[in-house]
């Protein structure tokens, strides 16, 4: 049994999504031309088995951020002036500033915007949401986007197997609006512990570590994870913040639609949904085509699943990422998905005719 929402309450709903996909796909194959590692390997323990890479060493981040925008924008009809606020949930920035969110701006035009960056890693989007809801239900801004985009290729050790087969490049965004009922995002759970931060880290580049030849020598600007330690840590956290929001609002498996899990890797979200009782039909998969794309991943999969989505339908979103950072939101979705994929496709006839 769901409890009654509060009527009285402005909520701040998805009414958008776009994204940006890089048009090479890195295999496993391919991967095994490059470091010590095969296949079989790479799918059993992570289920990955392509990534999709932003070769071009003039693109990044900010790019792909404007063309997941850029993308949104044309599917829900919006002049980008009309944007209130941009904020760009990423840990592979262009440069450390200006913010990402300032060349993004720029780059789509929407000139009556501010906004910023947002660095929580893998759960990088799911507390730019919280906070572009936030600002919606202030009542202070009407049209806020929120975007994940993560150029990881960039900060990755292609000489070290263990990391290196899991990333991928990638953007996604969502544009968030009041609400007329009450559908939107209806809460969330965020938490943060850095006692184990050096877990799941990048040491170089920072004001610590400034570039140097040692730093660079030392593969300091790569990052760096214990997998073994952060995969225990990852699972206990994603479970437990999504039974907290689950039992704060009454919730039952049977309430939810989908689980929107961050795509680090397909045993944590196994293991995750096997401990929330969940079968494997309610949760959205999709690491194998794009691996992890850090802030993307969950965007990422409403852009995918998108068409099967319907105004009132229940998502549990969670994620997990270094610092220790994790978090759950608990959504209901705001407006029918078959409608819009419906629509993009007549445009494109259109184009091609």
């Amino acid at each position: 049994m769901q409890p009654a929402i509060n009527s009285a309450m402005r909520y701040a709903a998805i009414t958008a999504i776009g994204r940006f996909l890089p048009d090479e796909r890195l295999t496993n194959a391919d991967l095994e031309r490059i470091v010590d590692t095969d296949d079989e390997w790479i799918r059993t323990r992570t289920g990955i088995r392509e990534r999709r890479i932003l070769r071009d060493p003039d693109k990044a981040s900010a790019y792909m951020a404007s063309k997941a925008a850029q993308d949104l924008l044309e599917k829900r009809g919006l002049d980008p002036e009309e944007i209130d606020v941009i904020i760009v949930a990423t840990i592979t920035p262009d440069m450390f500033f200006p913010a990402t969110a300032c060349l993004v701006q720029e780059s789509i035009g929407a000139s009556n915007a501010w906004g910023f960056d947002l660095s929580a890693a893998c759960s990088g989007f799911l507390f730019a949401l919280a906070t572009g809801a936030q600002m919606i239900e202030s009542g202070r801004h009407e049209k806020v986007l929120v975007i994940g985009s993560d150029k990881m290729t960039g900060i990755t050790n292609f000489e070290d197997r263990a990391t290196c087969v899991l990333f991928g490049d990638a953007a996604a965004a969502v544009l968030l609006e009041p609400d007329p009922g009450e559908c939107g995002i209806i809460d969330f759970y965020q938490r943060i512990d850095g006692k184990h931060a050096d877990l799941l880290s990048m040491p170089g580049g920072g004001s610590l570590n400034p570039p140097t030849y040692e730093t660079v020598a030392k593969g300091m600007h790569f990052l760096q994870q214990q997998g073994r330690a952060v995969f225990k840590y990852a699972v206990d956290g994603m479970a437990r913040s999504a039974e907290e929001i689950m039992k704060r609002h009454n919730l039952g498996v049977d309430d939810i639609r989908y689980l929107v899990p961050h795509q680090a890797n397909q045993r944590i979200i196994h293991t995750t949904a096997r401990q929330m009782g969940l079968d494997s039909d309610k949760v959205i998969l999709n690491i194998d085509r794009y691996g992890n794309t850090t802030a993307a991943t969950i965007p990422l999969c409403f852009a995918d699943r998108e068409s099967e989505l319907r105004r009132g339908d229940v998502l549990i979103l969670v994620a997990f990422g270094g610092g220790f950072t994790w978090g759950s939101c608990y959504l209901r979705w705001a407006y029918d998905g078959s409608k819009v994929v419906g629509k993009e496709a007549e445009v494109r006839v259109a184009a091609e005719l």
